[in-house]
């Protein structure tokens, strides 16, 4: 399918438009090493946004976009994000199309970076996985970007909770992770801790969603224990260690925020002698493979991960329409890890 060309915007009408000569053009958006004063960069640099110029290095020739998907992601070690990348490839190969994939850590600022780097090899849409994208991030600049981007005749696609005007495919964390709260509340634990993650807005909807269906169960939200960890095995593990070793008093149960940092926690459980679920009850979410290839196998929440990738490559393909919003729910799993 055809995509829209561009006015092409040259290094000389940028260097026209800042009142700087060429070659100090060329060393603020070439990349070079050689120092340009500050007030000159940022003339340089507001210019080229004015005029939506990117580094156009693989495609200079081209008048229109390329048959690849750009996906930006915040971690692409998690065993979720796999899930979700490899439907993501394997949707874009039956309508032809390759993705490539970057990884920002969730920062704003890499975010941003990458983005305007990506434009630059004009990609037929950008698909921009975090969990949490807003409209004032940066003081508006990620949402100038993307919109530059539209503009060029881009498509835009969010995978995680988002204010901004593009499709997107969103995970109902709050009321799934209620619904496992609950669970556990009315199996007859009293005291729990919730090993949150970072504070992000995927994780602080989960905790949230966990405190929420605690109360409902019966717990007194002054029962329930918070503590935030990085989000991985590691960040399970140490702060687990840590409950253990200031002692459980009483703590019946402990809920993750993921599958990845409950196994970090199972491990640590263990180390310090405490049995899972004999001694306290353990979940996770997302239900990953991690979930059934541990012992005891993880009470968790099935979030379709496959599905959602592949949403949002459809949608990142499909034709011009009106901007779509999909919301996608969990479901609980009940295994072996809940007393």
């Amino acid at each position: 399918m055809p995509h829209p060309a561009r006015g092409t915007v040259t290094l000389h009408d940028v260097a026209a438009e800042a009142g700087v000569s060429l070659a100090t053009a060329s060393r603020v958006l070439g990349g070079s090493s050689r120092t340009v004063a500050a007030g000159l960069r940022e003339r340089v640099r507001a210019a080229a946004e004015r005029l939506r110029y990117t580094a156009d290095a693989s495609a200079r020739a081209m008048r229109r976009m390329s048959d690849s998907l750009a996906l930006i992601a915040d971690d692409l070690t998690t065993p979720s994000m796999a899930v979700v990348v490899s439907a993501m490839e394997r949707e874009a190969s039956t309508a032809g199309a390759f993705v490539t994939v970057s990884a920002t850590r969730g920062d704003p600022e890499r975010q941003l970076e990458t983005i305007h780097r990506v434009r630059a090899l004009r990609p037929r849409a950008l698909v921009l996985t975090s969990g949490r994208v807003s409209a004032d991030a940066l003081a508006g600049r990620l949402l100038a970007e993307l919109r530059a981007y539209e503009h060029d005749g881009g498509r835009v696609v969010i995978v995680g909770d988002t204010d901004l005007p593009f499709h997107s495919v969103g995970f109902d964390n709050l009321g799934a992770a209620r619904v496992l709260g609950r669970h556990v509340a009315e199996k007859g634990h009293r005291r729990v801790a919730i090993i949150a993650g970072a504070r992000q807005a995927a994780q602080s909807a989960r905790t949230t969603g966990f405190v929420d269906g605690l109360r409902t169960g019966g717990v007194e939200e002054s029962a329930v224990r918070i503590v935030h960890c990085e989000v991985s095995r590691e960040g399970g593990f140490d702060a687990a260690r840590r409950l253990a070793a200031e002692g459980l008093d009483g703590t019946d149960a402990i809920l993750a925020a993921n599958d990845l940092i409950a196994v970090g926690v199972l491990r640590a459980l263990r180390e310090a002698g405490v049995m899972v679920p004999r001694d306290v009850s353990l979940t996770g979410f997302d239900d990953t493979r991690l979930a059934v290839n541990v012992t005891p196998r993880l009470t968790t929440v099935a979030l379709p991960l496959a599905y959602a990738g592949t949403e949002a490559i459809r949608l990142a393909l499909g034709e011009p329409d009106a901007v779509t919003h999909v919301t996608v729910e969990g479901r609980l799993v009940v295994r072996d890890s809940v007393r």
